[in-house]
């Protein structure tokens, strides 16, 4: 019976539009209070405990790093790097702004953030020659969900603490994935570029010394990834300090190398990362709160019992499972995913001999398709508001992309070696 108050609020809520992590804490509170004997200020010490973790202060300082980056001048550096190396192409803008989104990923670690970062001088200029709307939108909505596979990544933070998985090995597990998923973009802005003959950057070809100039001006911005990776594999600093070291080297690169940091937009960007995170750690502490009453009334136990007697073939298994995350992320955002589902599918695919560390890449890559596809699709509406264009008009143009994260998606699933072959190196 509370698991039919619990999922039973829950969609209720959902259905009505009442914001995630609202919806979350009072699917649990009706649970608990029609459904068991537990004290109801449960929600409440469960929401704050699950917060005192060293771990997740990641959180808040790669947040920051990423915005006093995309303040401090490093947007438009990345965009030239990307402009010399692949803005020849044919549709060169929209090859220029996969790329570019690739690289500001290895720093947000945000989906959203690289969107408004890159889509804003991108989406304007793509319309500006004559890209379909629809398409110039939904390129930098797709490759902004790089965002949280490419180290280092807030949702493998949140997965890492949940399943108690080094968030290195997590970091170092979504290097491939993140390429293939760029890759898999790049051919499908080239296809659809050629068709509606969207043509390469007047002026723009790719030289080893063009390529070595916007390299070199790029080169501050470039090495981030390289000592938050290097620092946490080398043994120096965790994840966490990691994060630290990363928001004291966007303030001195912003600041006193391309001197495009002031006070006043210092101080916006620490204003702006305390509301994000303030709305993301209320989410995350009332889904472990959520978490924690399925995992009272024993509900993983029991979805793991049902589908380990259904089949015990991991090929099956982890259909069903890329399924259900596909739906769910179209509904909830991805931290509270996170938060609630590993719990759940973590002993299932354990028991058929799936690594955890690759299984958190499978999940954190299916709520990452989960970033454009509607009704929540983040993406999509960072897009139509710093783009200015239709929301339906994205809608329309993001399909094609869908369709090569959903091939991205089966490669990493069924490659496991995609996840596991850095890791196992630096291990």
């Amino acid at each position: 019976m509370s698991i039919l108050f619990l999922f039973g609020t829950l969609f209720i809520c959902l259905l009505i539009g009442v914001p995630i992590a609202i919806s979350l804490g009072v699917s649990a509170l009706t649970a608990i209070y029609f459904g068991s004997t537990l004290p109801l200020n449960i929600i409440v010490q469960k929401a704050f405990t699950s917060l005192d973790s060293f771990p997740l202060l990641a959180i808040p300082f790669f947040m920051l790093a990423g915005i006093l980056m995309g303040k401090g001048g490093v947007s438009k550096r990345l965009l030239h790097l990307a402009t010399s190396m692949v803005g020849w192409m044919t549709g060169g803008l929209s090859m220029v702004t996969i790329v570019a989104c690739m690289f500001f990923a290895a720093i947000s670690g945000s989906g959203p953030a690289t969107v408004a970062a890159i889509g804003g001088f991108m989406i304007p200029a793509m319309i500006a020659r004559n890209y379909n709307p629809g398409f110039a939108a939904s390129v930098p909505a797709a490759a902004g969900s790089i965002g949280v596979i490419i180290p280092p990544s807030i949702p493998f933070v949140i997965y890492g603490v949940t399943a108690n998985v080094s968030v290195g090995d997590m970091f170092i597990a979504g290097i491939l994935p993140g390429v293939l998923i760029t890759i898999l973009l790049m051919i499908t802005a080239y296809i659809i570029a050629k068709r509606n003959d969207y043509k390469a950057e007047e002026g723009t070809k790719t030289s080893g010394k063009e390529v070595l100039r916007a390299l070199n001006d790029a080169k501050w911005a470039l090495l981030i990834p390289v000592i938050i990776l290097g620092g946490i594999y080398g043994g120096i600093f965790s994840p966490t300090e990691a994060a630290v070291v990363s928001v004291v080297y966007a303030l001195l690169i912003g600041g006193f190398v391309y001197k495009e940091l002031t006070w006043k937009t210092t101080y916006d960007a620490f204003l702006e990362t305390i509301v994000i995170n303030a709305t993301t750690m209320i989410i995350i502490g009332l889904s472990v709160s959520f978490a924690y009453f399925m995992t009272l009334e024993q509900m993983p136990d029991q979805i793991s019992a049902f589908l380990t007697g259904l089949t015990t073939n991991p090929f099956f298994i982890l259909i069903v499972i890329n399924l259900l995350l596909l739906v769910v992320g179209m509904f909830i955002d991805t931290i509270s995913a996170v938060v609630i589902l590993t719990p759940v599918l973590l002993p299932i695919v354990t028991e058929v001999g799936v690594d955890p560390v690759h299984f958190g890449v499978i999940l954190v890559a299916n709520l990452a398709i989960g970033f454009v596809t509607p009704p929540v699709g983040v993406n999509l509406f960072v897009a139509s508001t710093v783009g200015k264009v239709k929301f339906e008009r994205i809608v329309t143009g993001i399909v094609p992309f869908l369709v090569a994260m959903i091939i991205a998606l089966l490669l990493i699933t069924y490659i496991p070696q995609l996840s596991m072959w850095l890791t196992e190196m630096y291990r």
